[in-house]
């Protein structure tokens, strides 16, 4: 072990550091065909040129600046011509051909980024440095800023050099490649076998990979070759050579934590024979001791925690995986993920492109700008997280949506831990998601329930070390904190917070907290103690009980009924107490749900694409107070854990929910949650509302909440693609026709008309005022006017682009519609030629009441044409025409209508005659409502014909009551204009 120690010692030590923004020796690897597509293009140029990276037409490895051209497919084959049979080559291929096939296959959370997504096309290498014995033999370090923060890195080295001779001039055969979770191991693995497949790692004619995962679940002796030939069978013909031959074999053994290895003589024998059968920890150990097949090369990836487990003399080199240290290899990463063709759907290719290059520019902005995001992504894992938080927020296009966000992060936690045990040597065996749930949860819910995302030494201490009573959980201690805090936990980088502790992705402490609560971790010390003695007088009650039946059918004793009845009293009274804590779990969600004080921040699905993207516009002020945080996720997260899905994955994590709890759980909620949510919501908190029953996935539930909500306000929320599937998600549980749905200035357009079609089908009122919609969205609405099916009748769509062809949809839509009573095209650009069509078609109409023409610039005869139609229309009895550019004697023949005499009442003047118009304070409320999106010297020249209007009506009055309530309208108009004049209205 000392001439080890002596040949790591003498590596020359680099200034390179982990701290984001450092920069490194970092290798990229890109597809040899160009990709699809020219979304980003561009932008992913400019990341190349700042990162020192030249795009090659071809294949290329670069690393240093340096470039090393791949080697050719013919390469391959060069080291394959000492082979004896033209069999063995082609077993070798088949083996290639294989492992191609089963590591480039990608998880279901990777098929979202396009068909031609793979390994083999597109991947940014982690940076890996040397590492030295010395590094993996110090002790532990303490839960304090300064260990927690990265330290200097030593020599960088690539993937290709790891078996390089070292600094002492020996060929390396045995490489420990370590790092904690998150950090790549397992898909740079992936990577250098597809490498090999393809002919890009020469040094190496046969890839042997093991999963110690695999390994651990065998304890049967078996030799090494009928092993290789039980995973590989097609290697039958190739496992004879050996040890008999000079072929250049790696072995790679992925997650070496997963075994108990035993280095010693005693413990694990000596093993030289490749046909012998031992145990599959026997051949690792030999493997590694170069008693077994000593010319193999071996590379063992593992956590931290678990190097030591290697005694060094057996180990060439080590190398620790550090992740992303440049910020320009965080933008590559983003830019191949969220610009591969198929990314977003379906039917979008064409509308996409700009979007996805607009979205990867204002990620690039916020990770320049935005230091603990980039610290975040110096984990591969979290940059994959936020592609894939991204990609759900700006890509989904389907109803239901495919996805959850929680089931996004439930996923995300399953692709790092995968039901890892977090020390395989410990006798309780606890998984490690288990044990973050109990021990990092309890941080996050503390920190929910008192408004705090920055957490101090102290904090940490309590919340750890507190409870560390045997050397069992110490012992689980230290493997945590050397594998997982840093995957969870960072020091915050904001100015002032320099000395605390953040959740790497603030939403990760929302959820884990919800974890906490939902697992039942959150109990007093008399729940626990009573839950665990409970199931054992249980357990204990019904061996009794059999015994008891027994006896009491020999020996007729009176006591034995009560004496069974009293030992079933104990579990069933402390599951009534359990049934209180799944009642106090609803309670805490409904109460977290509707909080008063989050009731007018922005929803939660545009928190999270701003944590994501940042907020355009300036910085902050480091003096300035910064606002109160947020923690509207939390309740969302813990309805989305209850879900099946989710329930199922969790379960694979060792995180058990039973079906019985989660059942009555939401029987809890229904009481809770449904009673608070009749009370009325503001729009944002009413979308949260909608996306909680979305991510609680039961529909049941949702279609009973949904009943009760008869009018649904969403008016200013921003209506993305994916609250749009929401909506149409969650509203179409149920079949009830819906009294009003307002989405006044929401951003709506074309495609998400379309999403919403079928809701939009059941409701009586649609406000659609303020959303751009156009000539094409037009054409929706008229499809949904005609359709047998419809509801609506009341529409609303003032403010809105409309012009001369939207009017003929429109026109169209009002011949055939048999359910509108009122429609209000204010403000909508129809002109003379946009109101005559709708004049044209208005007389098919047989049900409308009310028409809104107001501020279309009509002149008088489209207007008289208007009203001459709607003379002889069946029930069109009110017509508003203010403020269009309608002559003095148009005015006349306007004003001269009556409802008696003609059916139909002009709405064109606060005047009617020598009177007030019944309807004043209806034009001058529209006039203040619309005041923020109309021209605002139009409407001064309009409020001031009207005065005048006014002025000329009251002289013409002797009526005294008359005259003061035309001083009274006058008043209105004049502290209108008046505020118009000085910018306050």
């Amino acid at each position: 072990m000392l001439r080890a120690v002596q040949c790591q010692s003498c590596l020359s030590w680099g200034t390179w550091t982990h701290l984001p923004g450092s920069r490194g020796t970092h290798s990229v690897h890109l597809c040899a065909a160009p990709v699809p597509g020219t979304a980003g293009s561009f932008f992913l140029r400019k990341i190349l040129c700042t990162s020192g990276i030249s795009l090659p037409r071809g294949c290329s490895r670069y690393q240093g600046g340096s470039q090393e051209r791949s080697a050719r497919p013919s390469s391959s084959r060069h080291g394959l011509s000492h082979l004896r049979n033209v069999a063995t080559s082609d077993a070798i291929k088949k083996h290639q051909k294989r492992l191609s096939a089963w590591f480039s296959h990608q998880p279901n959370e990777e098929r979202q980024f396009g068909p031609s997504f793979s390994l083999d096309a597109v991947h940014v290498d982690p940076v890996i440095r040397e590492s030295s014995l010395e590094e993996v033999l110090k002790p532990s370090p303490e839960l304090t800023i300064q260990n927690q923060l990265q330290q200097p890195c030593s020599q960088v080295i690539s993937l290709q050099n790891l078996f390089d001779v070292d600094a002492c001039g020996r060929q390396v055969k045995n490489v420990v490649l370590y790092g904690t979770v998150g950090t790549g191991k397992s898909t740079l693995i992936k990577k250098m076998v597809v490498d090999w497949c393809h002919g890009r790692l020469p040094r190496f004619e046969l890839v042997i990979p093991f999963s110690c995962e695999d390994l651990s679940h065998s304890h049967a002796p078996i030799s090494l070759r009928h092993l290789i030939t039980k995973k590989y069978q097609h290697l039958r013909d190739v496992v004879p050579m050996l040890g008999a031959s000079n072929l250049k074999v790696l072995f790679i053994l992925n997650g070496l934590e997963r075994l108990n290895l035993d280095f010693r003589l005693a413990g694990t024998e000596l093993c030289c024979d490749p046909s012998e059968p031992v145990p599959p920890s026997a051949i690792v150990v030999n493997l590694l001791r170069k008693y077994l097949l000593p010319e193999a090369s071996i590379i063992v990836t593992t956590r931290p925690s678990a190097v030591r487990r290697i005694p060094g003399k057996y180990v060439g080199r080590y190398a620790e995986i550090c992740g992303f240290s440049d910020t320009n290899l965080q933008k590559l990463y983003f830019q191949m993920r969220l610009s591969q063709p198929g990314c977003s759907g379906e039917g979008s290719a064409g509308s996409s492109s700009g979007e996805k290059e607009n979205l990867v520019e204002m990620l690039s902005r916020n990770l320049e700008r935005h230091d603990q995001i980039a610290a975040a992504c110096f984990l591969p894992s979290y940059c994959w997280l936020v592609c894939t938080t991204l990609h759900f927020l700006y890509f989904t296009r389907t109803v239901p949506p495919s996805q959850t966000l929680t089931g996004i992060y439930t996923s995300f936690l399953r692709l790092n831990f995968s039901g890892e045990v977090l020390d395989s040597t410990d006798p309780t065996k606890i998984s490690m998601m288990k044990y973050v749930a109990k021990m990092v949860g309890k941080l996050a819910y503390e920190g929910v329930m008192s408004r705090k995302t920055c957490f101090s030494e102290e904090d940490l201490q309590q919340c750890f070390e507190v409870e560390m009573k045997t050397e069992s959980e110490l012992n689980l201690l230290e493997v945590f904190r050397r594998d997982v805090f840093r995957f969870f936990l960072t020091p915050c980088v904001q100015p002032g917070k320099e000395h605390t502790f953040v959740f790497t992705i603030p939403a990760m402490q929302e959820y884990l907290a919800a974890l906490h609560v939902v697992l039942g971790e959150k109990k007093t010390l008399a729940q626990r103690v009573g839950k665990e003695l409970s199931e054992v007088i249980g357990k204990v009650s019904e061996d009794v009980a059999v015994v008891l039946n027994i006896i009491s059918k020999v020996l007729p004793l009176r006591f034995l009924p009560v004496l069974l009845n009293l030992l079933k009293i104990f579990p069933r009274y402390f599951s009534r107490l359990s049934g209180k804590d799944r009642d106090a779990i609803a309670h805490t969600m409904a109460v977290e749900l509707f909080k008063e004080e989050d009731y007018y921040n922005d929803d939660v699905l545009d928190q999270i694409n701003s944590s994501i993207l940042g907020v355009e516009g300036p910085m902050r002020h480091p003096d300035e107070a910064p606002d109160d945080e947020v923690f509207e996720l939390f309740p969302i997260f813990m309805g989305g854990i209850l879900s099946r899905r989710n329930r199922a994955i969790l379960e694979q994590l060792g995180c058990s929910i039973k079906n019985l709890a989660a059942f009555e759980i939401a029987k809890a909620m229904k009481k809770t949650v449904i009673r608070n949510s009749r009370k009325g919501l503001p729009p944002s908190e009413l979308m949260d509302y909608l996306f909680f029953l979305h991510e609680f996935q039961n529909e049941r539930f949702t279609a009973e909440a949904i009943r009760s909500l008869r009018t649904v306000n969403l008016s200013s929320v921003k209506m993305t693609p994916l609250k749009c599937c929401v909506l149409a998600s969650v509203m179409g549980t149920t079949c009830h026709e819906v009294e009003e749905l307002n989405l006044t200035s929401c951003n709506l357009d074309t495609s998400s008309l379309r999403i919403l079609f079928p809701v939009l089908l059941r409701c009586k009122a649609l406000h659609l005022q303020l959303n751009s919609l156009g000539s094409d969205a037009c054409k929706e609405i008229r499809d949904l006017l005609l359709h047998d099916k419809c509801a609506v009748s009341n529409l609303r769509l003032a403010n809105n682009p409309v012009g001369e062809q939207g009017a003929q949809y429109l026109a169209e839509a009002l011949a055939g519609n048999r359910s509108l009573t009122h429609l209000s095209l204010l403000h909508t650009a129809l002109g003379d030629r946009g109101t005559e069509v709708i004049a044209q078609h208005l007389a098919a109409n047989k049900h409308l009441q009310e028409l809104n023409l107001g501020y279309n610039s009509l002149t008088d005869a489209a207007a008289l044409q208007v009203v001459e139609v709607a003379k002889k229309h069946a029930t069109l009895d009110k017509v508003h025409l203010y403020f269009n550019d309608i002559s003095e004697e148009g005015k006349r023949a306007l004003h001269s209508l009556r409802m008696d005499r003609d059916g139909v009442r002009a709405l064109v003047f606060l005047t009617a005659g020598t009177d007030v118009s019944d309807y004043w304070s209806n034009i001058l409320n529209v006039v203040q409502r619309n005041l923020p999106f109309w021209d605002r010297e139009r409407v001064r020249q309009h409020l001031t014909l009207i005065l005048q209007d006014l002025e000329s009506s009251r002289r013409q009055t002797a009526n005294p009551w008359r005259k003061a309530k035309f001083l009274r309208v006058e008043s209105e108009v004049k502290k209108m204009l008046g505020e118009l004049q000085h910018g306050t209205l």
